[in-house]
């Protein structure tokens, strides 16, 4: 039964900062305005992704790491996080500028919401002219000056912005201040947490006239006040070949740019492995099943899959395993 490429029913998410890109460009199935999220692939309580295609139809993936065990995700995955998957994996729509926020280290979010740590990267789709990132601070500062410059409001005096474009990747670290700036669409792949520390919402308010919530508190424990950050990933684009972009103790991710035919060898892979379509389209083929993926679309390939063959005019996959 498991020999097949998974694909998941995505989980779209309102945000008062999405936009429309998710239904009009990635062709997500929505009437609703505002998608900022697609959720494509999640163990997250109340957010369990369901297979939307073959045999398995309508089985959660919680379901399918229960029964299937380390055929799924792979056995030391298993004996890790047992019946948890151990990432989320999203596309993202920013409208408008995201809030700037902050997510907390493995520790604190242990201790403070018996959750995982929120470490994640970016590969940037969709980059509309002078779009940006929020990464860290552009000064050095203390603790005690970053509350000062909160109250005055003038925090964004000292946020480190940066410029971006297609193809371009960030590894965000937790403790990292961040956020993604409005005309950008990207895939994320991520711990599997919704830990977020929210640090300033650009006064912003909604429909009812309402603030977000803050979370100064929270977030003073987690923050990395310095500026040697390094966020933006440096990367290979050979042809037909695994160009490594990040690789952390949390997930590993391979950039594919694939044109003809490719076959891919995981027998010595203990992990289950995903592929986010991020240009063209491909067809994917294990065990004599073929599954076509799309652009802004995400399939799951079993830990207990040998070969992966991957036929393309021109195509651009994110390779992610654990």
């Amino acid at each position: 039964m498991l020999n097949y490429a998974l694909k998941f029913k995505p989980i779209l998410k309102q945000k008062i900062w999405g936009g429309n890109k998710l239904v009009n460009i990635l062709h997500k199935e929505s009437k609703d305005k505002n998608i900022g999220e697609s959720w494509e692939i999640s163990g997250v309580d109340c957010n369990v992704s369901i297979v939307a295609n073959g045999k398995l139809k309508g089985v959660s993936l919680k379901e399918l790491v229960q029964k299937y065990k380390g055929s799924l995700v792979g056995d030391k995955n298993y004996q890790i996080f047992n019946d948890k998957f151990p990432l989320l994996i999203k596309f993202i729509d920013a409208s408008q500028d995201l809030s700037v926020q902050v997510h907390p280290n493995n520790e604190l979010a242990k201790k403070r919401h018996n959750s995982f740590g929120k470490t994640e990267m970016w590969y940037i789709m969709e980059a509309e002219a002078n779009s940006n990132l929020v990464l860290g601070f552009s000064k050095s500062i203390a603790s005690e000056e970053y509350k000062e410059l909160l109250k005055k409001k003038s925090i964004t005096s000292v946020l480190n912005l940066e410029k971006i474009k297609k193809g371009d990747v960030f590894f965000i670290e937790t403790g990292t201040v961040h956020a993604i700036g409005a005309g950008v669409v990207l895939a994320e792949i991520q711990q599997t947490s919704d830990i977020t520390y929210r640090i300033y919402d650009w006064d912003r308010v909604d429909d009812q006239g309402k603030s977000r919530e803050l979370h100064t508190d929270l977030a003073i424990d987690a923050i990395n006040f310095s500026t040697e950050i390094d966020a933006k990933q440096k990367y290979g684009d050979s042809l037909n070949e695994l160009n490594s972009l990040v690789s952390c103790p949390y997930f590993r991710t391979n950039f594919i740019p694939v044109k003809g035919n490719l076959v891919l060898d995981y027998t010595k892979t203990d992990s289950f492995v995903i592929f986010m379509c991020v240009e063209g389209f491909a067809t994917i083929i294990i065990n004599n099943n073929s599954e076509t993926i799309n652009y802004g679309e995400t399939i799951l390939i079993p830990a207990n899959t040998n070969m992966v063959k991957i036929d393309s005019e021109n195509c651009k996959l994110l390779e992610v395993t654990v």
